[in-house]
Protein backbone atom coordinates (compact mmCIF):
# COMPACT_ATOMS: atom_id res chain seq x y z
CA UNK A 1 0.00 0.00 0.00
CA UNK A 2 2.77 2.29 0.49
CA UNK A 3 4.96 1.59 -1.74
CA UNK A 4 5.86 4.33 -4.65
CA UNK A 5 4.18 4.26 -7.81
CA UNK A 6 6.26 3.39 -11.21
CA UNK A 7 6.63 5.38 -13.82
CA UNK A 8 4.71 3.95 -16.97
CA UNK A 9 6.96 3.91 -20.02
CA UNK A 10 4.74 7.21 -21.50
CA UNK A 11 5.79 9.24 -18.52
CA UNK A 12 9.30 7.89 -19.48
CA UNK A 13 8.77 9.10 -23.31
CA UNK A 14 6.99 12.37 -22.11
CA UNK A 15 9.97 13.08 -19.26
CA UNK A 16 12.71 12.50 -22.17
CA UNK A 17 11.28 14.73 -24.60
CA UNK A 18 10.47 17.67 -22.01
CA UNK A 19 14.40 17.12 -21.29
CA UNK A 20 15.72 17.29 -24.97
CA UNK A 21 13.45 20.31 -25.40
CA UNK A 22 15.03 21.83 -22.30
CA UNK A 23 18.76 21.10 -23.64
CA UNK A 24 17.50 22.96 -26.53
CA UNK A 25 15.99 25.86 -24.80
CA UNK A 26 18.83 26.38 -23.39
CA UNK A 27 20.94 26.45 -26.42
CA UNK A 28 18.88 28.84 -27.76
CA UNK A 29 19.02 30.97 -24.55
CA UNK A 30 23.22 31.13 -24.62
CA UNK A 31 22.25 32.02 -28.41
CA UNK A 32 20.06 35.15 -27.30
CA UNK A 33 23.15 36.45 -24.70
CA UNK A 34 25.89 36.22 -27.34
CA UNK A 35 24.09 38.32 -29.67
CA UNK A 36 22.65 41.06 -26.91
CA UNK A 37 24.22 44.43 -28.18
CA UNK A 38 26.38 46.31 -25.79
CA UNK A 39 23.81 49.47 -25.91
CA UNK A 40 21.22 46.82 -24.63
CA UNK A 41 23.61 46.04 -21.64
CA UNK A 42 22.85 49.19 -18.66
CA UNK A 43 25.59 48.16 -16.39
CA UNK A 44 28.12 50.43 -17.11
CA UNK A 45 31.64 48.21 -16.67
CA UNK A 46 29.90 44.87 -18.28
CA UNK A 47 29.01 47.14 -21.57
CA UNK A 48 32.06 48.61 -22.02
CA UNK A 49 33.31 44.80 -21.20
CA UNK A 50 31.24 43.06 -23.85
CA UNK A 51 31.69 46.13 -26.42
CA UNK A 52 35.62 45.39 -25.84
CA UNK A 53 35.44 41.73 -26.65
CA UNK A 54 33.29 42.20 -29.84
CA UNK A 55 35.74 44.85 -31.05
CA UNK A 56 38.67 41.90 -30.55
CA UNK A 57 36.88 39.42 -32.34
CA UNK A 58 35.99 41.67 -35.69
CA UNK A 59 39.64 42.62 -35.39
CA UNK A 60 40.68 39.21 -35.41
CA UNK A 61 38.37 38.24 -38.01
CA UNK A 62 39.89 40.93 -40.00
CA UNK A 63 43.15 39.83 -39.86
CA UNK A 64 42.34 36.36 -40.75
CA UNK A 65 40.76 37.68 -44.10
CA UNK A 66 43.66 39.78 -44.45
CA UNK A 67 45.90 36.39 -44.42
CA UNK A 68 43.43 34.48 -46.33
CA UNK A 69 43.74 37.21 -49.37
CA UNK A 70 47.27 37.05 -49.25
CA UNK A 71 47.75 33.01 -49.77
CA UNK A 72 45.70 33.67 -52.44
CA UNK A 73 48.00 36.44 -54.46
CA UNK A 74 50.90 34.02 -53.52
CA UNK A 75 49.42 31.00 -54.86
CA UNK A 76 48.16 32.98 -58.06
CA UNK A 77 51.95 34.66 -58.75
CA UNK A 78 53.25 30.99 -58.01
CA UNK A 79 50.75 29.42 -60.37
CA UNK A 80 51.06 32.01 -62.88
CA UNK A 81 47.40 32.85 -62.79
CA UNK A 82 45.63 36.51 -62.14
CA UNK A 83 45.72 37.30 -58.52
CA UNK A 84 42.16 37.76 -57.53
CA UNK A 85 40.70 41.20 -57.82
CA UNK A 86 41.24 43.64 -54.86
CA UNK A 87 37.71 44.50 -53.24
CA UNK A 88 37.24 48.40 -53.60
CA UNK A 89 35.42 50.18 -50.43
CA UNK A 90 32.12 51.45 -50.33
CA UNK A 91 32.34 55.16 -49.88
CA UNK A 92 29.92 58.41 -50.38
CA UNK A 93 32.14 59.46 -53.19
CA UNK A 94 31.75 56.51 -55.59
CA UNK A 95 28.61 55.89 -54.18
CA UNK A 96 27.12 59.34 -55.08
CA UNK A 97 24.12 59.87 -57.18
CA UNK A 98 24.34 60.03 -61.24
CA UNK A 99 24.55 63.53 -62.67
CA UNK A 100 24.49 64.24 -66.41
CA UNK A 101 26.40 67.57 -66.02
CA UNK A 102 29.70 65.91 -64.91
CA UNK A 103 32.26 67.17 -67.18
CA UNK A 104 34.04 64.55 -70.19
CA UNK A 105 37.17 64.74 -71.89
CA UNK A 106 35.01 64.94 -75.28
CA UNK A 107 33.07 67.29 -74.90
CA UNK A 108 33.07 70.14 -77.62
CA UNK A 109 30.42 72.16 -75.84
CA UNK A 110 32.53 72.78 -73.02
CA UNK A 111 35.60 73.28 -74.60
CA UNK A 112 34.18 76.11 -76.78
CA UNK A 113 32.50 77.58 -74.06
CA UNK A 114 35.39 77.98 -72.26
CA UNK A 115 37.17 80.17 -75.19
CA UNK A 116 34.27 82.33 -74.67
CA UNK A 117 33.59 82.66 -70.98
CA UNK A 118 34.73 85.73 -68.74
CA UNK A 119 38.13 83.89 -67.43
CA UNK A 120 39.71 83.18 -71.25
CA UNK A 121 41.21 86.87 -71.55
CA UNK A 122 42.72 86.00 -67.88
CA UNK A 123 43.50 82.03 -68.40
CA UNK A 124 44.82 82.84 -72.34
CA UNK A 125 47.69 85.30 -70.53
CA UNK A 126 46.22 88.22 -72.52
CA UNK A 127 45.79 89.89 -69.29
CA UNK A 128 47.53 89.85 -65.96
CA UNK A 129 45.40 89.09 -63.03
CA UNK A 130 45.39 92.02 -60.53
CA UNK A 131 42.79 91.67 -57.63
CA UNK A 132 41.32 93.60 -55.20
CA UNK A 133 40.77 92.85 -51.40
CA UNK A 134 38.61 94.47 -48.91
CA UNK A 135 35.91 93.85 -45.88
CA UNK A 136 32.58 94.54 -45.11
CA UNK A 137 31.84 97.35 -43.77
CA UNK A 138 31.53 96.15 -39.84
CA UNK A 139 35.29 94.89 -39.72
CA UNK A 140 36.74 92.53 -37.06
CA UNK A 141 40.09 92.05 -34.99
CA UNK A 142 40.56 88.40 -37.13
CA UNK A 143 39.18 89.85 -40.67
CA UNK A 144 42.63 92.60 -41.30
CA UNK A 145 44.84 89.32 -39.57
CA UNK A 146 43.37 86.54 -42.99
CA UNK A 147 43.34 89.34 -45.30
CA UNK A 148 47.13 90.02 -44.76
CA UNK A 149 47.50 86.44 -45.49
CA UNK A 150 45.83 86.49 -48.17
CA UNK A 151 47.40 89.55 -50.12
CA UNK A 152 51.04 86.76 -48.82
CA UNK A 153 49.43 83.91 -51.18
CA UNK A 154 47.71 85.67 -54.10
CA UNK A 155 50.37 87.89 -56.18
CA UNK A 156 49.79 90.76 -57.22
CA UNK A 157 46.81 91.47 -54.89
CA UNK A 158 45.73 94.88 -53.34
CA UNK A 159 43.86 95.63 -50.13
CA UNK A 160 41.56 98.55 -49.96
CA UNK A 161 39.84 99.91 -46.90
CA UNK A 162 36.36 99.62 -46.92
CA UNK A 163 34.77 102.75 -45.42
CA UNK A 164 31.55 103.26 -45.99
CA UNK A 165 31.42 103.05 -49.66
CA UNK A 166 28.95 101.36 -51.38
CA UNK A 167 29.99 97.57 -52.96
CA UNK A 168 28.77 99.05 -56.56
CA UNK A 169 31.10 102.17 -56.09
CA UNK A 170 33.76 99.99 -55.46
CA UNK A 171 33.14 97.99 -58.49
CA UNK A 172 33.13 101.10 -60.27
CA UNK A 173 36.85 101.53 -58.55
CA UNK A 174 38.01 98.34 -59.88
CA UNK A 175 37.21 98.58 -63.32
CA UNK A 176 38.59 102.22 -63.52
CA UNK A 177 41.70 100.55 -62.14
CA UNK A 178 42.28 97.61 -64.41
CA UNK A 179 41.85 95.06 -61.44
CA UNK A 180 40.32 91.05 -62.98
CA UNK A 181 38.56 90.27 -59.85
CA UNK A 182 37.57 91.83 -56.60
CA UNK A 183 37.24 89.08 -52.90
CA UNK A 184 35.64 91.21 -50.21
CA UNK A 185 35.81 89.14 -46.84
CA UNK A 186 32.77 89.23 -44.49
CA UNK A 187 33.01 89.17 -40.97
CA UNK A 188 30.38 88.45 -38.26
CA UNK A 189 30.85 88.37 -34.33
CA UNK A 190 34.38 89.18 -34.76
CA UNK A 191 35.41 85.95 -36.99
CA UNK A 192 35.58 86.10 -40.65
CA UNK A 193 32.52 83.91 -41.75
CA UNK A 194 31.67 84.48 -45.58
CA UNK A 195 33.85 85.46 -48.91
CA UNK A 196 32.92 87.18 -51.79
CA UNK A 197 34.41 86.90 -55.71
CA UNK A 198 33.07 89.28 -58.14
CA UNK A 199 35.05 88.94 -61.86
CA UNK A 200 35.75 92.62 -62.99
CA UNK A 201 34.15 93.44 -65.39
CA UNK A 202 31.72 91.08 -66.35
CA UNK A 203 31.03 88.48 -63.81
CA UNK A 204 30.16 86.41 -62.07
CA UNK A 205 29.32 86.83 -58.76
CA UNK A 206 30.43 83.71 -56.03
CA UNK A 207 29.47 83.76 -52.59
CA UNK A 208 31.29 81.17 -50.53
CA UNK A 209 30.48 80.47 -47.11
CA UNK A 210 34.24 80.51 -45.10
CA UNK A 211 34.77 77.73 -42.09
CA UNK A 212 37.48 76.53 -40.28
CA UNK A 213 39.95 79.43 -40.19
CA UNK A 214 43.14 79.16 -38.83
CA UNK A 215 45.93 81.75 -39.46
CA UNK A 216 49.58 80.93 -40.24
CA UNK A 217 50.63 82.02 -36.04
CA UNK A 218 48.23 79.10 -35.40
CA UNK A 219 49.67 76.31 -37.21
CA UNK A 220 52.55 74.19 -35.84
CA UNK A 221 56.05 74.11 -37.22
CA UNK A 222 54.57 76.38 -39.81
CA UNK A 223 56.82 78.22 -42.96
CA UNK A 224 56.59 81.75 -43.84
CA UNK A 225 55.96 82.04 -47.81
CA UNK A 226 58.37 83.48 -50.44
CA UNK A 227 57.50 86.19 -53.11
CA UNK A 228 57.44 83.65 -55.92
CA UNK A 229 54.36 83.16 -57.98
CA UNK A 230 53.03 79.89 -56.53
CA UNK A 231 51.96 76.77 -58.39
CA UNK A 232 47.82 75.78 -58.29
CA UNK A 233 45.98 72.50 -58.04
CA UNK A 234 42.79 72.29 -58.29
CA UNK A 235 41.34 68.94 -57.24
CA UNK A 236 37.67 67.07 -57.93
CA UNK A 237 35.65 69.89 -59.66
CA UNK A 238 34.11 67.36 -62.01
CA UNK A 239 30.84 69.21 -63.08
CA UNK A 240 29.53 71.93 -65.24
CA UNK A 241 28.80 74.22 -62.09
CA UNK A 242 32.40 72.55 -60.62
CA UNK A 243 34.10 73.26 -63.87
CA UNK A 244 33.30 76.97 -63.65
CA UNK A 245 33.55 77.52 -59.47
CA UNK A 246 37.54 75.91 -60.78
CA UNK A 247 38.13 78.48 -63.39
CA UNK A 248 36.77 81.25 -61.09
CA UNK A 249 39.69 80.73 -58.90
CA UNK A 250 41.99 79.86 -61.45
CA UNK A 251 41.62 83.69 -62.60
CA UNK A 252 42.89 84.75 -58.87
CA UNK A 253 46.40 83.39 -60.05
CA UNK A 254 48.94 83.55 -62.40
CA UNK A 255 49.50 81.13 -65.41
CA UNK A 256 53.27 80.94 -64.70
CA UNK A 257 54.04 79.46 -61.62
CA UNK A 258 57.97 80.26 -60.74
CA UNK A 259 58.83 76.64 -59.76
CA UNK A 260 62.41 78.34 -57.89
CA UNK A 261 60.03 79.09 -54.72
CA UNK A 262 58.30 75.68 -54.42
CA UNK A 263 55.39 77.13 -53.23
CA UNK A 264 51.85 75.40 -53.70
CA UNK A 265 47.92 76.39 -53.46
CA UNK A 266 45.59 73.33 -53.16
CA UNK A 267 41.84 73.59 -53.47
CA UNK A 268 40.65 70.69 -52.84
CA UNK A 269 36.96 69.60 -53.41
CA UNK A 270 35.30 66.99 -51.39
CA UNK A 271 31.44 66.31 -50.98
CA UNK A 272 30.84 70.16 -52.12
CA UNK A 273 33.47 71.50 -49.21
CA UNK A 274 36.46 73.22 -51.12
CA UNK A 275 39.36 72.98 -48.68
CA UNK A 276 42.40 75.33 -49.08
CA UNK A 277 45.71 74.81 -48.27
CA UNK A 278 48.81 76.43 -48.83
CA UNK A 279 52.28 74.60 -48.65
CA UNK A 280 55.80 74.36 -49.76
CA UNK A 281 57.74 71.62 -50.68
CA UNK A 282 61.20 71.18 -49.01
CA UNK A 283 64.14 68.73 -50.53
CA UNK A 284 66.53 67.23 -48.00
CA UNK A 285 69.63 65.20 -47.90
CA UNK A 286 70.07 62.43 -45.30
CA UNK A 287 72.19 60.14 -44.41
CA UNK A 288 70.69 56.64 -45.40
CA UNK A 289 71.03 53.62 -41.62
CA UNK A 290 73.05 50.53 -43.05
CA UNK A 291 74.06 47.93 -40.44
CA UNK A 292 76.49 46.69 -42.19
CA UNK A 293 79.40 48.62 -42.93
CA UNK A 294 80.22 45.95 -45.88
CA UNK A 295 80.19 47.21 -49.34
CA UNK A 296 80.02 51.03 -48.01
CA UNK A 297 82.47 53.97 -50.32
CA UNK A 298 85.59 55.18 -49.03
CA UNK A 299 87.64 57.93 -49.39
CA UNK A 300 91.43 58.52 -50.24
CA UNK A 301 92.10 58.17 -46.54
CA UNK A 302 90.35 54.73 -46.10
CA UNK A 303 87.46 56.51 -44.26
CA UNK A 304 84.08 54.88 -44.47
CA UNK A 305 81.84 58.18 -46.53
CA UNK A 306 77.96 57.47 -45.46
CA UNK A 307 75.65 57.46 -48.06
CA UNK A 308 72.96 59.99 -48.45
CA UNK A 309 69.24 59.79 -50.07
CA UNK A 310 67.41 63.04 -51.06
CA UNK A 311 63.75 63.57 -49.46
CA UNK A 312 60.88 65.23 -50.23
CA UNK A 313 58.93 66.70 -47.20
CA UNK A 314 55.83 69.66 -47.30
CA UNK A 315 55.63 72.20 -44.75
CA UNK A 316 52.82 74.67 -44.61
CA UNK A 317 52.86 78.04 -44.47
CA UNK A 318 48.95 78.84 -43.81
CA UNK A 319 45.76 79.80 -43.84
CA UNK A 320 43.88 76.81 -43.84
CA UNK A 321 40.38 77.18 -43.81
CA UNK A 322 37.09 75.55 -45.87
CA UNK A 323 34.23 76.71 -48.64
CA UNK A 324 30.95 75.65 -49.33
CA UNK A 325 29.52 77.46 -52.27
CA UNK A 326 26.04 79.06 -51.38
CA UNK A 327 24.92 81.03 -54.63
CA UNK A 328 26.71 81.90 -58.06
CA UNK A 329 25.24 84.60 -59.94
CA UNK A 330 25.77 86.00 -63.13
CA UNK A 331 27.05 89.46 -63.95
CA UNK A 332 27.99 91.64 -61.15
CA UNK A 333 26.97 92.04 -57.85
CA UNK A 334 23.28 92.55 -57.83
CA UNK A 335 20.94 91.95 -54.97
CA UNK A 336 17.75 93.27 -56.95
CA UNK A 337 17.64 91.97 -60.33
CA UNK A 338 20.82 90.17 -60.49
CA UNK A 339 19.96 86.73 -62.49
CA UNK A 340 21.60 83.34 -60.48
CA UNK A 341 22.94 80.45 -62.03
CA UNK A 342 22.92 78.44 -59.09
CA UNK A 343 22.01 79.02 -55.28
CA UNK A 344 21.91 76.08 -52.70
CA UNK A 345 18.86 75.67 -50.80
CA UNK A 346 17.59 73.29 -47.75
CA UNK A 347 15.81 70.82 -50.44
CA UNK A 348 18.99 70.13 -52.00
CA UNK A 349 20.46 68.48 -48.47
CA UNK A 350 17.68 65.61 -48.57
CA UNK A 351 20.30 63.16 -50.15
CA UNK A 352 24.12 62.56 -48.27
CA UNK A 353 25.12 61.30 -52.08
CA UNK A 354 24.27 64.08 -54.12
CA UNK A 355 27.05 66.87 -54.87
CA UNK A 356 27.10 69.94 -57.39
CA UNK A 357 30.63 70.43 -57.57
Amino acid sequence: MGGKRKKSDAEDDESSLAGKDDGQGSKSNKKMKMEVLPSMIKNKEKRSAVHAKLKQQKKLEKRKKAKARETAEKRALELGEEPPEKKVPRTIENTREADETVCKPDDEELFAGNDADEFSSVLKRQQTPKILITTCRFNSTRGPAFISELLSVIPNSHYYKRGTYDLKKVLEYAKNKDFTSIIVVHTNRREPDALLIIGVPDGPTAHFKLSKLVLRKDIKGHGNPTGHKPELVLNNFTTRLGHRIGRLIQSLFPQDPEFKGRRVVTFHNQRDFIFFRHHRYIFETRESKKANSEGKAKDSKGEIVPETKTIVRLQECGPRFTLKLISLQHGTFDTKGGEYEWVHKPEMDTSRRRFFL
